[in-house]
């Protein structure tokens, strides 16, 4: 059997403890699980709005190959030149034209393979960009897993797990792996579609499971309760558990071999591959 490709995808950073978490594992990640290609979302890296440049160098520094991001990946304003600069960090391929950065790229392994990143963002419940559906069709139809790369990686970022999964099942076949995230709650439909992707509908944040989606916890109960915004949401700083979706994927075909759950630290049942 060829060797497989080993991929680690890591959901949305939420904050300084898990960032923190997240730099401090994935040396030990990539050596225990043999990976070839890191990719993590780190939209809400910095207080849990945007990403800026020292928060990325520390991510690659640390294993990442691909940053991706999603809506608030431009809070930072200072971060913005970093898009067009910096052809590791991606953010949805859907932006109007003229955005800063990129939302699909194709990247060069050490054992000569190519990997490819592509991002999408929702529209339900979401801000109203371009069609995702659309987007992904084009791309796909200008290049080819198999031929153009080994190995593809699509990050849907929404809100809605039905616009999730449809845009899984349309690109089964044609990527590696379709993962959800911007939910920051870990689901448990991991699988691989009939024709060989690789889904989830959201691989989870890395951040603290005792509070609102990484926040801390007084603060989005007091906005659902009287419908006022009284303070800033900080993100919150417990013991973070690392998640994210490890995939094993065939060198000849691009498609899924194995997709398993990765679960580290914090309050959240924990997962490793067997």
């Amino acid at each position: 059997m060829s060797i497989a490709v080993k991929v680690l995808y890591l959901g949305d950073i939420v904050g300084r403890a898990a960032r923190e978490a997240v730099a401090e594992a994935l040396p030990g990640f990539r050596r225990r699980l043999d990976l070839d290609f890191v990719v993590v979302n780190a939209e809400n890296a910095a207080a849990g709005f945007g990403l800026n440049e020292r928060i990325a160098g520390e991510l690659f520094a640390a294993g990442a190959d691909v940053i991706v991001t999603g809506n608030h990946g431009f809070d930072q304003r200072e971060s913005l030149p970093l898009f067009d600069a910096e052809p590791r960090l991606l953010r949805p391929h859907n932006y109007p034209a003229g955005t800063p950065g990129r939302g699909f790229a194709v990247f060069d392994l050490a054992d000569g393979r190519r990997a490819a990143v592509l991002q999408v963002m929702g529209r339900l419940f979401m801000d109203p960009l371009d069609d995702p559906f659309a987007c992904a069709e084009q791309t796909l139809a200008e290049v080819r897993l198999g031929r153009d790369f080994d190995f593809l990686l699509v990050d849907v970022h929404a809100e809605a797990t039905s616009e999730k999964m449809a845009l899984g099942h349309l690109l089964d076949g044609r990527a590696s792996a379709v993962v959800g995230t911007h939910t920051h709650v870990p689901t448990a439909d991991i699988q691989i579609l009939p024709r060989g992707t690789a889904y989830q509908s959201d691989a989870g944040m890395c951040g603290d499971y005792d509070s609102v989606i990484g926040m801390e916890k007084s603060e989005p109960i007091d906005r659902f309760r009287r419908k006022m915004n009284s303070k800033r949401l900080e993100p919150a700083m417990g013991a973070p558990t690392i998640c994210g979706l490890y995939l094993e994927v065939d060198p000849r075909t691009g498609l899924a071999r194995r997709a398993a759950p990765v679960r580290q630290g914090g309050r959240l049942s924990q997962a490793w591959p067997a």
